[in-house]
């Protein structure tokens, strides 16, 4: 379906942290350069009727202020939005609020795609879990969009991502992606050793292992 070392090791991960709404906030970064317009790019993340072709369903109102859900996982507001360029949105799941920051910039080479995930430093998620509690899940996001794009816009079959979640390379896709962010949060600081219990939870959550909490969102 896709080559598990090429797509882990073409995306950029970053962690970070940095003064945010009257507070401090953890924030971690996703970056890949798609062969893509920035217009096209734009119009796949922010189309109704394209994100489901990669992504999940989505219904609301997709415009500044407007409320969005994406069927099964986050809802939020959109708090800002340049076309073509970017936007900001809240992202609240399961009683909890985080956010969101898309950054899409044109260049040699294709369209430069920019995530930030922002969540406030108490966050009791972050701090047993690490960076990878959310950033695995941002990994498997731009798995449906490397495959839309690469496919030349051709629906991703969400039993196909489906089966190949629950393969051996699946799983080795989450592994590989947790210890990206193991250096991750090792390169923003963290002291090696509390990052690799945070990853190796992490890890553990995602494949199954018994005696982890939860790290979804």
């Amino acid at each position: 379906m896709i080559d598990v070392t090429h797509q882990i090791d073409s995306v950029r991960r970053q962690v970070g942290t940095r003064a945010f709404k009257a507070g401090e906030a953890h924030v971690l970064t996703v970056g890949r350069t798609y062969d893509t317009p920035l217009d096209d790019l734009w119009a796949t993340c922010t189309d109704p009727r394209r994100i489901p072709q990669w992504f999940l369903p989505v219904s609301g109102d997709l415009r500044l202020g407007g409320r969005y859900q994406l069927e099964g996982n986050a809802g939020g507001t959109i708090e800002s939005c340049a076309p073509p360029r970017g936007f900001a949105a809240t992202w609240e799941y399961a009683e909890e609020v985080s956010w969101i920051e898309l950054r899409l910039t044109p260049g040699e080479g294709g369209t430069r795609f920019e995530l930030d995930y922002l969540a406030h430093v108490d966050d009791e998620r972050w701090a047993a879990f690490g960076p990878g509690a959310v950033g695995v899940g941002w990994d498997l996001m731009l798995v449906g969009l490397t495959m839309y794009l690469s496919s030349g816009g051709t629906p991703v079959d969400p039993q196909e991502v489906a089966a190949w979640s629950a393969s051996e390379a699946g799983r080795r896709f989450v592994l590989s992606s947790g210890e990206a962010w193991y250096g991750a949060d090792v390169a923003s600081g963290t002291d090696p050793t509390s990052a690799r219990v945070r990853a190796d939870r992490t890890a553990a959550f995602y494949t199954g292992a018994e005696g982890t909490g939860g790290a979804t969102g």
